[in-house]
């Protein structure tokens, strides 16, 4: 899981400022107290930071600690005026504490507490150009103002949390702007412990975790009780894989400030690193009881439950994280994690449709919508979107070799030569040699262009390459052996893969593939050994219930082949030999009718001759049980048939 960390409550301690006379130290506790509620808001846009919605206010801060009559210099009619709505900010009523501040603000324009009052409420509120407009106010009379110059950062960074796609696009502009204004916090006070805090924000937003680290130990440093310091720097040492100083900063946190929700829901997110799934699951259920608009807790509580096998529950938080922060990808993809481990792809893309549709930029969504197509056996829809990715993103490995295995698909679903003649097919072995030009060491990338070659009659030479190493590499191997009509070989590289998994996930992921490329036993015994390993007994009948139906699809289409043969309905029969294939390429019988059908159709181009040659090879392949003598006799027709085709192709191409 990648940073997540909220804002939104991390700014709730008083702030500490120091000035330059001391004379002026007690006058102005008020305004640090009144500006540490405003530090409360921050809610950046990064996509693991928690949201909030306009208009909610923002629980699980810590209430700002006022001065009290013993401690504070203010008297007469201004601290008469402010002191109710200090109390109703103290409450968390912020509409109240508007309208108090207003009136204060009324009866005295100057009182610069309660101008930093009203736009703490405002900013409470989410009314985000009053607040500024109001610190831009205090910065009018005291440019000097270190709160003021946070206040503004604070209120820039808290821009960010929108979802809007326009103030997404400027993030980086407010960043910039936001470390500038802290900054200036940190040189006109650099004994206080909130500019270090707000600088320490805005490096964590722009990625720079050591930064952002060193300005969180220098916020603890100054000021001992700041809680929302120590969950920050826990976050930082989260994300740095330092699980047990995470755990420790954000028990230190919760120690100084138990309403602190980023610090439960740090402490929740280590524990769910660490294994710990049931504190895991109280600690973020704590965070969510303060702060229930986390999308980033619902969605760690969703991988949570998941981990737990509860995915009724996981969905129901991913589905609710979306509802919160419907631009960020990883809910979407977990929730199609789910679905597509129950077998429900069609759910799983729909899903992923519901995000691209707000984030449609996104590249992990688009690449598992067209893996799943592919999976669907949908060959033309997963080629528009792997198509949509390279142009999104040239050369990208995984969509190359998706590519290649969409237009194999295509091409045993429909008239060979039609592919060949095709832009498709140059363009997409042109993306190969591309793509294997900058990963030369990739193996699936090689053994992609082998199988989109075999289409074209030319028999894959694998003895050439090295063996593969890993299973990914094998799933590979496998296909494009399948491809050259090598099935048993093609099947003992599968079972290989298949022997090595010893968790359900994993083995029902194999079944998937092998179900994919159509290697019909192995996808059998794959979803059997899923279920004995107390995998979802739904999941592995589904997949079950599959190999069975594409069984008898494809026996059905081979006999409804057959007799359209009898009657010399070739290109029907052709059609539906193709099918069967497609469905079981292991079927012999399929083989041996396309080749027979192809090659006593109507004026066979060259072409059509040569796949005919390809589908006999591939029945004697499948026939181990044929007589010797039935097989040399096929054997030398073939190679009969094979010479006829390539005088026909020098024909051919001396008509061009």
């Amino acid at each position: 899981m990648t940073r997540v960390v909220s804002l939104a409550d991390s700014f709730g301690d008083p702030l500490i400022m120091t000035t330059r006379k001391a004379s002026a130290v007690k006058s102005l506790q008020l305004a640090s107290a009144l500006l540490a509620a405003t530090f409360s808001l921050i809610q950046p846009a990064h996509a693991e930071l928690i949201a909030q919605i306009p208009g909610v206010p923002m629980p699980g801060s810590q209430p700002p600690t006022f001065g009290t009559p013993d401690n504070s210099v203010l008297t007469g009619r201004v601290k008469h005026d402010t002191m109710p709505a200090e109390k109703l900010l103290s409450q968390g009523k912020y509409a109240e504490a508007e309208g108090t501040f207003r009136e204060a603000l009324v009866n005295n324009p100057a009182d610069i507490q309660a101008t930093l009052g009203l736009g703490i409420s405002l900013a409470k509120q989410f009314k985000l150009d009053g607040a500024e407009e109001l610190f831009d106010r205090v910065l009018a009379t005291d440019p000097n103002s270190a709160l003021a110059y946070a206040g503004k950062a604070t209120i820039l960074l808290n821009r960010l949390q929108s979802s809007s796609g326009s103030v997404r696009s400027q993030k980086d502009s407010y960043l910039a702007q936001a470390e500038q204004y802290a900054n200036r916090a940190v040189q006109l006070s650099p004994a206080a412990a909130e500019g270090h805090y707000a600088l320490g924000c805005v490096y964590r937003e722009q990625g720079k975790m050591d930064q952002a680290a060193s300005e969180f130990r220098n916020a603890v440093n100054f000021d001992p009780q700041h809680s929302y310091a120590y969950s920050s720097l826990g976050q930082c040492k989260l994300d740095q894989g330092s699980l047990v100083e995470a755990a420790q900063n954000f028990q230190q946190a919760i120690a100084l400030n138990s309403g602190n929700s980023s610090a439960h829901f740090g402490l929740g997110s280590t524990l769910l690193k660490q294994g710990n799934v049931d504190d895991a699951i109280k600690e973020l259920n704590t965070s969510l009881y303060q702060f229930p608009n986390s999308w980033p807790t619902r969605m760690m509580l969703g991988q949570a439950y998941q981990t737990q096998g509860n995915s009724v529950a996981a969905l129901k938080e991913y589905q609710l994280s979306t509802l919160i922060k419907p631009e960020n990808a990883e809910p979407y993809i977990r929730m199609a994690d789910i679905r597509q481990e129950r077998g429900d792809l069609e759910l799983a893309l729909a899903d992923l449709r519901s995000g691209l549709t707000q984030i449609p930029y996104n590249l992990d969504l688009r690449m598992r919508i067209a893996d799943i197509t592919l999976k669907l056996e949908k060959p033309d829809d997963a080629i528009k979107n792997y198509k949509t990715i390279l142009s999104m993103s040239p050369n990208n490995a995984q969509a190359v070799k998706g590519l290649s295995q969409a237009l194999y698909q295509k091409a045993q679903k429909a008239a060979v030569g039609a592919l060949l003649a095709s832009n498709d097919y140059d363009n997409a072995l042109k993306t190969l040699d591309e793509a294997i030009k900058l990963n030369p060491n990739d193996m699936e990338l090689q053994l992609a262009k082998t199988k989109l070659m075999s289409l074209s009659g030319n028999k894959p030479n694998l003895s050439t390459m090295a063996q593969p190493t890993n299973d990914g590499e094998r799933i590979a191997y496998a296909e494009a052996l399948m491809a050259s009509g090598e099935f048993q070989k093609a099947e003992d590289m599968i079972k290989q893969v298949l022997n090595d998994q010893t968790e359900a996930k994993q083995t029902y992921a194999v079944a998937d593939i092998a179900l994919m490329v159509k290697d019909l036993d192995n996808a059998e015994a794959a979803y059997k050994k899923g279920m004995s390993l107390a995998g979802s007994q739904d999941r592995g009948n589904a997949g079950l219930n599959k190999v069975t139906q594409a069984r008898q699809t494809s026996a059905d289409d081979t006999r409804v082949g057959n007799e359209l043969s009898k009657k010399n309905q070739w290109d029907g029969a052709i059609s539906k030999f193709r099918n069967a294939i497609s469905t079981n390429p292991s079927l012999a019988d399929a083989h041996l009718g396309l080749a027979r059908a192809l090659e006593k159709s109507k004026n066979p181009n060259s072409q059509a001759l040569l796949e005919a040659v390809q589908h006999y090879g591939f029945y004697l392949n499948l026939r181990t049980d044929m007589p010797a003598k039935d097989r040399e006799k096929m054997t030398k027709d073939t190679a009969k048939l094979q010479e006829k085709a390539l005088k026909l192709k020098e024909k051919e191409n001396r008509r061009k």
